[in-house]
């Protein structure tokens, strides 16, 4: 989930559980001997981070840790400052693999099937005029992720006045964290990641597109033992054809751009001047129930807007709109009461979670549960019928936000058992909640710090003192 865009500082890790250091290029051992796969990765919000949980996340680390699953062998991530030197690095046979790389014609490696696409944009302040093109930017100060310095370059003949800069080490929301406090004028980065930061900093809009995107690929040595290349084609046919790849991009990217700049505006100035008279009932609420209080706490404004008064047309009130059935079921007797309806709602949440079929794994299984809490269990479980008609997975928010809006379709509705529902709500209802949780999660603390798991599996090394997460603490 933005990440979806939540991060604890590796410093902190680092401290219980020291890496190793590593200072000059070292030849790696052939994986066959050590049963260790080295893999020389970047990190950021498209790759390797620390989510909200403590726990390691990103699209490469979830791939890389599905193939070294498939291999039986443990990763040892090394991260890499700079995205333009992976290429050489792992030509040196530094590693055994370079993820979340641009794919193009590089000496000494091999690339594999281009499986994400980064989309160079310019990112300008909202309060300012927009600029129609790179000619358009004047004397303004563009500094440029270090991803996308070749795509300048191969354009700078066109606009031999503009002067930027690389920036070698910044990610995407730094750039556009200095571009909203006026360090910079614009900055090029990835769409994508533009779309969760916009989130964070709403007062950045982006203004056009620089270029074509650059397709993602895993790189490794030329001279690789063809068995091992062999299972990584394997590995990449096989999820693209079943849909994991495409699940796994959905789950950090599925839902950044479902918030207006106002939306998030006004969440984050809501989060500063309403949510610290009910923060500690969601805390109390977590404490009771063991769900993350900003997770109750972005359902409740998705609801209420943090409005204990809140009441709508169809006779739901509350900062959880629970119904009058729902609360007697739940034993709430004054659904205006603050206390009252936040802990009937983080009961009720966690009662359909718990109904949900064991076979439902996280993060799908909260995703389904807020769609139940808004359209309701036997909805949601004639969706999941209608999924597996159609060829999809029923334990996937991926595939059931695309099946959810058929509900209120005759020609769907009349085949199944609990009829008509107004699904596309209920996708734009969860779609909206994560995208709360998301900011919470970037802004608010958990009620503990938690730390990363042992994890015997898997190695990280940090030789450059690489920060982990976009916000991480310095060392």
């Amino acid at each position: 989930m933005l990440r979806q865009l939540w991060w604890i500082a590796l410093g902190l890790l680092v401290g219980c559980t020291p890496a190793p250091v590593e200072t000059e290029i070292k030849p790696v051992a052939p994986l066959s001997e050590t049963g260790e796969m080295v893999v020389l990765i970047r990190n950021g919000a498209t790759s390797f981070y620390v989510d909200a949980e403590g726990k390691y996340a990103g699209l490469d680390y979830d791939l890389v840790t599905g193939l070294a699953g498939e291999l039986g062998v443990k990763v040892k991530f090394v991260v890499s400052p700079r995205v333009a030197e992976m290429p050489m690095r792992v030509a040196a046979h530094e590693a055994h693999l370079g993820v979340g790389m641009a794919r193009h014609q590089a000496e000494g490696v091999q690339f594999g099937p281009a499986y994400f696409g980064h989309r160079p944009v310019l990112v300008y302040r909202t309060e300012e005029r927009k600029p129609r093109g790179l000619g358009d930017l004047g004397k303004g100060i563009l500094m440029v992720a270090s991803l996308f310095a070749p795509t300048m370059r191969e354009l700078q003949p066109k606009y031999p006045q503009l002067a930027w800069n690389e920036a070698q080490y910044q990610d995407t929301e730094e750039l556009i964290e200095k571009v909203e406090n006026g360090l910079i004028d614009y900055a090029i980065v990835d769409g994508k990641g533009a779309e969760v930061a916009q989130n964070f900093h709403p007062g950045v809009g982006v203004a056009f597109e620089v270029g074509d995107a650059l397709p993602v690929a895993w790189a490794w040595p030329a001279d690789a033992p063809k068995p091992f290349v062999d299972r990584l084609k394997v590995y990449f046919a096989r999820i693209q054809k079943d849909g994991t790849l495409a699940r796994l991009i959905d789950r950090y990217y599925g839902h950044a751009n479902r918030l207006q700049p106002i939306d998030a505006t006004t969440f984050l100035s809501r989060r500063n001047t309403v949510l610290p008279k009910f923060r500690s009932l969601f805390i109390e609420a977590e404490a009771r129930y063991g769900l993350d209080w900003r997770m109750l706490a972005a359902l409740s404004y998705q609801e209420s807007h943090w409005d204990p008064f809140a009441t709508s047309a169809y006779g739901v009130r509350g900062m959880m709109m629970l119904t009058t059935d729902t609360a007697d079921r739940l034993g709430v007797e004054n659904r205006l009461d603050a206390k009252q309806s936040i802990m009937g709602g983080a009961k009720y949440i966690n009662m359909l979670r718990e109904r949900l079929s064991p076979r439902i794994a996280e993060p799908d299984r909260a995703w389904l549960a807020l769609a139940s809490y808004n359209i309701g269990v036997a909805h949601l479980e004639d969706a999941r019928v209608l999924a597996q008609r159609l060829g999809k997975n029923p334990n996937s928010w991926t595939d059931l936000k695309t099946v959810i809006p058929l509900l209120r379709n005759y020609e769907y509705f009349s085949t199944l058992k609990y009829g008509f529902a107004r699904g596309g709500e209920t996708v734009i209802f969860v779609e909206n909640v994560r995208s709360y949780y998301d900011i919470l999660v970037r802004f608010e603390k958990p009620v503990q710090t938690m730390f990363p798991p042992f994890d015997d599996q898997v190695t990280v090394a940090n030789p450059e003192g690489v920060r982990l997460g976009i916000d991480a603490a310095a060392k």
